[in-house]
């Protein structure tokens, strides 16, 4: 089997109303919610979709791709790892020929992946900064909707109005429903050089937290600082520490792990380090006895790419669902797809048994909204 075209399609749903993303500013609200698809074309037929990340700059490295055969994964992916080297990240690009992989196989990718779970329990993850009040009530609607775990974003420039969201929440949805929280610290948005809160403060933060019973504090702490996130795990163990969701380096991923630095592992797929290395560093943290459960902020073939692999691996204990209605619901997050992804009535994310990623596009809404 042969590359013979590799497409990219950008596509832009206008928003209405605006979503408003945190840690963005309150004035930088989301009008447009940007998508590339990728299609893998082959020689014999078979297209492999994907979606994820931006995919900039990829005109450059489109030859090295065209006429190799898909199904080549580990050295498909030392090729995009160089590629990535000089800038951009072309993770959606191997999701698609894992896409291709299942089809030829007549398997869903989360069984090419050890095919641990057919479901995973989910966890609504919100992102829109909303009042104290405003976030409690809101976690009431998500468990009615069935989930059965929520995430919620804290400002670093509002960390007292963040911690009564959470301590509101608590006391709306009881001590059965567990809550996350993402201090936004490892990473920053193009622009953004304010520092993040030291130690000390940060130490004092995810304590008040686990004194109100939050499963995981997530992104505490600037990615290079493991000997702080070792810290806090010392000095709290009654906290767990996620991070690495958009971690982009394998060696410094290992070092976590040699560390024991983290209680649980974050690597989206398709915008950290892909699937196959994912793969590696999850079970490796399982083996450690440490959780995997991916971020999967992009959009419904990334969600989908992300379930394949904790799926398949055993990952868990709850899976990423991003859902903050009005601002984010899955007809916005998957419009692209025929049919948009949701919870089943017992609060679990089901994966598509169909061969491949399981992704059935919406043709009439990519060409709707293709962008020119």
């Amino acid at each position: 089997m042969k590359i013979t075209e590799i497409a990219l399609e950008r596509l832009r749903l206008p928003l209405d109303p605006p979503f408003h993303a945190a840690p963005a500013p309150e004035e930088e609200l989301r009008h447009e919610f940007d998508t590339v698809l990728v299609r893998v074309h082959t020689d014999e037929g078979v297209t492999g979709i994907s979606s994820g990340d931006t995919m900039d700059g990829f005109d450059a490295y489109r030859h090295l791709f065209l006429g190799t055969d898909p199904l080549d994964i580990a050295n498909q992916v030392r090729t995009i790892e160089t590629a990535n080297f000089h800038g951009a990240s072309y993770w959606p690009l191997e999701a698609a020929f894992w896409d291709i992989f299942g089809q030829v196989t007549g398997q869903p990718v989360a069984a090419l992946f050890g095919n641990a779970s057919k479901r995973l329990p989910a966890y609504a993850s919100t992102a829109e900064p909303r009042s104290p009040g405003a976030r409690a009530e809101s976690a009431l609607a998500l468990q009615a909707h069935g989930f059965r775990a929520m995430k919620i974003r804290m400002d670093r420039t509002r960390l007292r109005e963040g911690m009564e969201a959470v301590r509101r929440t608590r006391e709306a949805v009881g001590a059965d429903f567990e809550i996350m929280v993402d201090l936004d610290q490892s990473w920053r948005a193009a622009g953004d050089v304010e520092a993040a809160t030291d130690l000390v403060r940060t130490r004092k933060i995810v304590a008040e937290l686990g004194d109100l019973g939050v499963f995981w504090v997530e992104n505490p702490l600037p990615y290079p600082d493991l000997p702080g996130y070792k810290r806090l795990r010392a000095d709290i163990p009654h906290v767990r520490i996620a991070a690495g969701g958009l971690h982009r380096s394998v060696p410094e991923l290992l070092r976590s792990l040699e560390l024991d630095a983290l209680d649980v592992y974050q690597m989206d797929v398709v915008r950290s380090i892909g699937m196959l290395r994912t793969r590696t560093l999850a079970e490796l943290a399982l083996l450690k006895h440490r959780h995997y459960t991916p971020r999967t902020w992009s959009n419904g073939i990334g969600l989908l790419a992300n379930l394949h692999v904790a799926a398949g691996v055993g990952g868990g204990p709850y899976f990423e669902v991003p859902f903050d209605p009005p601002g984010w619901t899955p007809h916005r997050r998957d419009f692209m797809l025929a049919e948009p992804l949701d919870i089943d009535t017992d609060g679990f994310l089901t994966v598509p048994q169909r061969p491949g990623l399981g992704i059935e596009l919406d043709e009439q809404a990519v060409r709707r909204w293709r962008a020119e």
